[in-house]
């Protein structure tokens, strides 16, 4: 592979990294109300994010999935249940070794709802049960507007973090919900639309992110925030994040074995119950922390554990297709 090519298939997070560098020698031009006033452009993004995720969604597909109620039950558990009581179990230590603000940006990482469109790939990938995993990722990105605030607000509030609980499930539903069920609406009307221009839509949300990510660090950098951060904390971070990763992919793994679930419903459960989202996670951490100039120290778990499980989970759905291959010998490789 060319280094041209390389580029293009990794544009992303080259887009994160040239956004976060940038920051450091512009932060005047990028931060909250700033030259360009970016967090208000910001914020026409992440509506338009959420507008063609609904779009997107396929009624029918989520209909079909809706009876599986032990996977739904074993998903949203892992996701909302086993994940948050990593911090109750390990927080003072995250605390005592790291920066409060680091911190707690394991504790939002624990406690924020599963990705939608990569969950449902890789799923898709690895011949799993796709209705289930599509049903599963909307209804945890549903949940996560109303459950992520409040665990905010019982974990983080006990540390001053001060917080109003209603007025940001209210916002974030005006951010994510309202546009999301507008989508959902006009979706006999514009399907074809989008469908027609899908190259361009689904790099939409990650134009939007790199955008929002450069303001959280402009903001961080003009408060000097990162003074004392050094490369010891940040390979720490990146130590932390694969040992959770590993441990949640695993552990979600065998106990789907254990409860009986069938080949289908383990590879969809793996999926949609050990992902973070990337996308939701950081317009919902500028609605739950404002203008917080902690926010990109914040935020830099989740941008470390976004690509590391891209790249775990994907060589995971390879691993889980080349069985069914093995375990269905009339099936053809692609």
């Amino acid at each position: 592979m060319n280094i041209t090519t390389k580029i293009k298939k990794e544009w992303f997070l080259l887009g994160l990294i040239a956004a976060i560098l940038l920051a450091t020698v512009s932060e005047q031009l990028g931060k909250t109300d700033g030259l360009i006033h970016l967090d208000k452009l910001t914020g026409i993004g992440i509506a338009l994010v959420f507008f063609l995720h609904g779009l997107g969604l396929s009624p029918e597909a989520i209909k079909s999935g809706v009876s599986n109620w032990r996977l739904h039950i074993y998903v949203q558990c892992a996701t909302f249940v086993v994940y948050p009581l990593l911090w109750v179990i390990f927080g003072d230590g995250f605390l005592a070794i790291m920066p409060t603000a680091l911190a707690f940006g394991f504790c939002y990482l624990f406690v924020l709802p599963s990705t939608i469109s990569s969950s449902v790939t890789m799923t898709s990938v690895g011949k799993g049960n796709v209705p289930g995993a599509i049903f599963n990722a909307s209804l945890s990105s549903i949940l996560g507007v109303f459950i992520t605030p409040f665990l905010i607000q019982i974990f983080m509030g006990f540390e001053g973090v001060e917080l109003n609980l209603m007025s940001s499930v209210v916002s974030i539903s005006k951010l994510l919900l309202l546009p999301m069920v507008a989508g959902q609406i006009l979706r006999p009307l514009l399907m074809g639309f989008t469908q027609r221009h899908k190259s361009i839509v689904n790099k939409i949300d990650k134009y939007v992110i790199i955008m929002i990510v450069y303001n959280a660090f402009c903001d961080s950098v003009a408060n000097h925030i990162w003074s004392d951060f050094s490369i010891g904390l940040l390979l720490l971070c990146i130590g932390i994040c694969c040992v959770v990763l590993l441990t949640m992919v695993h552990s979600i793994q065998w106990g789907a074995r254990k409860v009986g679930f069938e080949r289908e419903n383990e590879v969809a459960a793996v999926f949609c119950g050990t992902k973070k989202t990337l996308a939701a996670g950081v317009p919902m951490a500028k609605v739950i922390f404002g203008t917080d100039p902690n926010l990109g120290m914040i935020l830099l778990p989740i941008m470390l554990y976004h690509p590391i499980q891209i790249f775990y989970c994907a060589i995971l759905a390879n691993r889980y297709a080349s069985e069914r291959v093995v375990i269905d010998p009339t099936s053809t490789k692609a």
